[in-house]
């Protein structure tokens, strides 16, 4: 299994990573996830080192503040702490968990969900290039923060404090953070995602394809179609890019929200089965033991009698 983490630090981004912790912990308070009054921000906060939890990753940027975390994508491990960020550009099934976190010292973080539509204006408003576009990126990596960065995300969490202020002044942060990205060595990732012709960029409709119709049998060849690419093009790109098949991407998909639909939903164990789209409970069962460690009734008894839910930032 590859590693991903390179651990640097600077004395003005510790500086400003503290000012985030302590906006972070004012706003958390005891709760494990925090929807905000600003769009697309999600706050988390865990007391503890939590188990490995298979979730989708959506299409976001995600801070520490405090603590430390890792995130599973195929067979390669991204580790992040608070001198780095964790970027995804398309939405993807990961495997994460915390794995630094205590009473006196918990984790802090925050999700900030990524707008396509402004990357892509920003990158036109600023003529920004970027030198073979068209080599394949990872749909998620790490970057290294910076103070610019870490302060604008200070500034977004501060408007918390003026809730009448938010409509207008959230838009023009979110902006400068986007650009600031852009601005980064993850740029490159985000100007594949959103031009027009790129490989990630057809990946990424055929992922959204799939998120919508998870339970329909995959074919592969319908699929390659519809992405505009060759079968064993597409076959490659898609797991160049998301390291998984699109068979693996789809089981992830399913076995997630069979999880989901079991928790919060109190759905059995069979009725779950072909819900999302198995026709037999014991291929099922099989298969989400594989993922999750234990059959479906013993994981779901064991989540809700240790109180136990997906970090998701």
């Amino acid at each position: 299994m590859t590693s991903k983490n390179v651990y640097t630090s600077g004395q003005n981004a510790a500086t400003t990573s503290t000012r985030l912790a302590q906006c972070l912990a004012k706003w958390s308070g005891s709760r494990n996830h925090t929807e905000t009054t600003i769009p697309g921000l999600t706050l988390t906060s865990w007391e503890s080192t939590t188990p490995p939890t298979s979730y989708t990753h959506n299409a976001s940027i995600c801070l520490i503040a405090q603590g430390k975390k890792q995130v599973v994508l195929g067979d390669e491990r991204y580790i992040y702490d608070a001198n780095h960020f964790l970027i995804s550009s398309v939405n993807l099934p990961v495997i994460a968990n915390i794995i630094e976190a205590s009473p006196q010292a918990p984790y802090l973080g925050l999700i900030l969900e990524l707008d396509l539509q402004e990357i892509s204006q920003l990158m036109v408003d600023t003529e920004m290039s970027y030198s073979n576009s068209n080599s394949l990126e990872k749909g998620i990596g790490i970057g290294t923060l910076t103070e610019p960065l870490l302060d604008a995300f200070v500034r977004l969490v501060d408007l918390l404090e003026e809730p009448n202020n938010i409509a207008i002044l959230a838009p023009m942060i979110k902006r400068e953070i986007f650009f600031r990205l852009l601005s980064t060595e993850q740029g490159k990732r985000l100007h594949q995602l959103v031009t027009n012709g790129s490989h990630t960029h057809h990946i990424s409709r055929a992922i959204e394809w799939i998120k919508r119709n998870y339970i329909r049998p995959l074919n592969v060849s319908e699929l390659a179609s519809y992405a505009g690419m060759s079968k064993s093009a597409f076959y490659n790109h898609f797991r160049s890019i998301t390291s998984m098949t699109p068979l693996q991407f789809q089981k992830k998909l399913r076995l997630n929200e069979a999880r989901r639909l079991m928790l919060t939903e109190n759905l059995d164990a069979l009725a779950t089965t072909f819900k999302v789209g198995y026709e037999s409970p014991s291929q099922f069962s099989r298969e989400y033991s594989r993922l999750f460690g234990a059959p479906p009734v013993k994981d779901i008894k064991q989540l809700k009698d240790s109180g136990a839910l997906a970090p998701s930032s």
